[in-house]
């Protein structure tokens, strides 16, 4: 795993994101706070490793001007918010995937995320524990047929055949699929795919690695 990480740091450099590592979820809440410039618009999108780290919390410290969506009371100002997200100082995150290439891999429903991620706010912070790193960009694929997709909508408690069979129906046959097949469930989350490559932009998309298997 230490040759993976750090093959992983070393490419995710190349490709002009900031790499970070943090042995504990600790370190990597500690190491949040240095980078949120106190009273900056922050916020983010779905994540369960931003609440297992400590940092949901940290971002409802009063510190900051935190959109935060859980406190919508219809699906209007949820909208709104999410708009609003484009103008944020800093965008937070975890990321589906993270090839040893230095590639993000995300897929996202409503795409709130992942379009925050490719443009619009002008930092941002992805979180990912060591269990999101993978060989490349078909492994990251089935990572998110098998295991991101599933588990998500259970969580939404959306009815699809991946919440109810633990993988896309893309893979019943046990080949390799392509990147966009899927289920034609009208509540289906895979709509639309970010890969985040090389940056022009240098050191706007942060990426901090910890040691611990964290999120989907």
């Amino acid at each position: 795993m230490a040759d993976k990480i750090e093959k992983t740091m070393k490419n995710l450099a190349k490709n002009n994101m900031k790499p970070y590592y943090c042995e504990t979820s600790a370190e990597a809440l500690k190491l949040v706070k240095e980078l949120l410039p106190k009273g900056c618009t922050v916020s983010h999108g779905g994540t369960e490793t931003l609440k297992e780290t400590g940092i949901t919390e940290l971002l409802k410290s009063g510190e900051y001007n935190y959109l935060d969506r859980s406190k919508c009371q219809s699906r209007e100002e949820t909208e709104k918010l999410y708009k609003q997200c484009f103008l944020a100082d800093v965008y937070m995150t975890s990321s589906n995937a993270v090839t040893e290439n230095g590639e993000l891999y995300n897929v996202d429903g409503n795409s709130n995320r992942i379009a925050c991620i490719a443009y619009g706010p002008d930092s941002i912070i992805a979180v990912v524990g060591v269990n999101k790193i993978v060989k490349d960009i078909n492994e990251a694929v089935k990572r998110v047929k098998t295991i991101c997709a599933p588990l998500n909508t259970r969580r939404l408690g959306i009815s699809t055949y991946c919440g109810e069979k633990n993988e896309c129906v893309s893979l019943f046959d046990g080949n390799n699929p392509f990147i966009c097949d899927g289920c034609g469930s009208e509540a289906r989350i895979c709509c639309n795919y970010l890969i985040s490559a090389h940056q022009r932009h240098k050191d706007r998309i942060k990426v901090i690695i910890v040691n611990e298997n964290l999120g989907y």
